[in-house]
């Protein structure tokens, strides 16, 4: 059973005992005593600490980490020494030791250890600079010094891409070691650490006080990202895009499958780069079964070549997805075979009409700005062309409002234009305002007034710069969310296959989203 154990970094005996404190209420299973960031780390107060975490019934990790590997103090090593043999020697159920200072104090750690039988050694290794020439021969090199430590190698995850290597180390070892890739990148192996049996990951109690790049805060492993429920069978799901901070996909579907009670993970899959990049990605996944990968919704700027990536594995398309030539739904189905659908074709036109109180019929003739020419964009410009709309599109590229509008059979306009459109609808699909750079619009306010009509793609926040100045001119308003709401719905019918509930995932959505737009 993989251990979640929480980083442990304040400067003072007092302020660690308050962390542990924290770290008990939250639910962590164990804390890392990061002993190098006290401002006197010595042998008493690492021994109070291990006795105080102890006494909360909590499992005791003892680090004094080395300044080349991340430590916070420099310390002379026989007291770096002293501070882990008197961890040890107060009941710390784990000691961990650089690899690359062991063998001098290799005698002083197994006496330290043999003293209390209950504890082991953890034999680190970090790569703050990238990820290891070769992890499973560094995995063995420590092994082979060792056989009776458990292995940790923690390197820097400059991409997605460096995460697989670290996975399948963790698939073939299971819970003889940990392995971590660090930083932002690198983020799925701390919680694809429990489902593939990794011996312990590390979370930290809240942003500000992670000890190493990348941790997630236990809070999140608990509650969004479902730590307790994962197991080797748990079936993997996510978003796949960049950036995804905005994203509310984690939190509905993680919502969902909780409520469901499905052995199920949605977790964030950020993939920065273009066409081959998002090939690569694919292509790790498909070619590693076990991690049970059964879908994805696709986000921006991967829509358009992940509708081509299915195409070229000889995957299946729906008809939406091929009209508009972008897909935001990828399902993985048996032996690999690959569908792709677009569901945000009929969420943008549900949310226009229904929150207008609109039909199809009535959308005839009207004269509608489209502001921006990606895969959003061309699902909204489908949708409004198929309903008879009169659709110019805007783009600060304009080469490319031209080959959208071309295909569908519409004008195009450079973005700085919109200002002189006497479109009854503007609705943005570009990620202009979206969270955290909110006080972007990508019109001018001018552009407004109450015989027109505001629809912001944007989800989060909510209220985007673009409907609040629309609002104050006393124009209707679309919320982007509404459009998130009823393309998820049935993205999940395609991706599950079940019906959801499509009142959970509204209030899932409207309570993550404050109404003047941070979450």
């Amino acid at each position: 059973m993989t251990i979640l154990a929480v980083s442990i970094s304040a400067d003072t005996p007092e302020r660690a005992c308050l962390q542990i404190e924290q770290a008990v209420r939250q639910g962590a299973e164990a804390v890392e005593l990061r002993l190098d960031f006290l401002r006197a780390p010595d042998a008493p107060s690492a021994a109070g600490l291990v006795r105080f975490a102890k006494s909360k019934g909590v499992g005791v990790v003892a680090t004094c980490r080395h300044p080349s590997e991340g430590g916070a103090a420099a310390l002379p090593e026989d007291k770096r020494l002293a501070v882990l043999t008197a961890s040890l020697e107060s009941g710390a159920d784990f000691a961990d030791w650089e690899f690359a200072h062991y063998l001098p104090v290799r005698e002083a750690l197994s006496a330290a250890l043999r003293r209390n039988p209950a504890s082991r050694l953890i034999l680190s290794v970090h790569n703050f600079k990238g990820p290891f020439e070769d992890l499973t021969a560094r995995y063995e090199a420590v092994r082979a010094v060792c056989p009776t430590a458990v292995v940790k190698l923690a390197y820097a995850a400059r991409h997605i891409h460096d995460c697989f290597e670290g996975l399948d180390l963790l698939e073939r070892e299971k819970s003889g070691a940990i392995v971590l890739g660090m930083g932002p990148a690198g983020a799925i192996t701390r919680v694809l650490a429990k489902k593939l049996g990794g011996f312990l990951t590390f979370a930290c109690l809240d942003e500000g006080s992670a000890a190493a790049p990348g941790q997630i805060p236990l809070e999140k492993m608990k509650t969004l990202y479902r730590w307790d429920a994962i197991d080797g069978q748990t079936e993997v799901y996510g978003i796949v895009g960049f950036p995804l901070g905005h994203s509310l996909s984690p939190m509905v579907y993680n919502g969902c499958f909780e409520a469901e009670g499905r052995n199920a993970i949605f977790l964030p899959f950020e993939v920065e780069g273009g066409p081959s990049e998002l090939n690569e990605f694919f292509q790790s996944v498909l070619e590693r079964p076990w991690l049970h990968c059964r879908g994805f919704s696709v986000t921006l700027p991967h829509k358009t070549s992940m509708l081509e990536f299915v195409r070229r594995e000889g995957g299946f398309a729906d008809g939406p997805a091929e009209r508009i030539g972008a897909a935001n739904t990828l399902k993985i189905g048996y032996n690999g075979m690959l569908s792709a659908y677009n569901t945000d074709c009929v969420g943008a036109m549900d949310a226009l009409t229904q929150t207008l109180g609109l039909d199809r019929h009535q959308l005839r003739n009207l004269e509608v700005a489209v502001l921006g020419a990606g895969g959003a964009a061309r699902a909204v410009v489908a949708g409004l062309r198929e309903a008879g709309c009169r659709v110019t599109v805007y783009n600060r590229t304009v080469q490319k409002a031209v080959a959208l509008a071309e295909e569908f059979g519409c004008r195009a306009a450079p973005l700085e234009e919109v200002r002189n459109s006497s479109a009854a609808v503007f609705i943005n699909c570009t990620s202009i305002g979206m969270t955290p750079h909110t006080d972007a619009s990508p019109v001018p306010a001018e552009v407004f007034g109450p015989d027109k009509a505001a629809f912001d793609t944007v989800y989060n926040p909510l209220r985007t710069r673009f409907l609040r100045e629309a609002e104050a001119a006393g124009a209707r308003i679309v919320y982007g969310a509404e459009m998130f709401i009823r393309q998820a719905v049935a993205q999940y019918r395609h991706l599950v296959g079940a019906e959801p509930d499509e009142e959970r995932i509204r209030q899932i959505v409207f309570r993550h989203l404050q109404p003047e737009g941070c979450s």
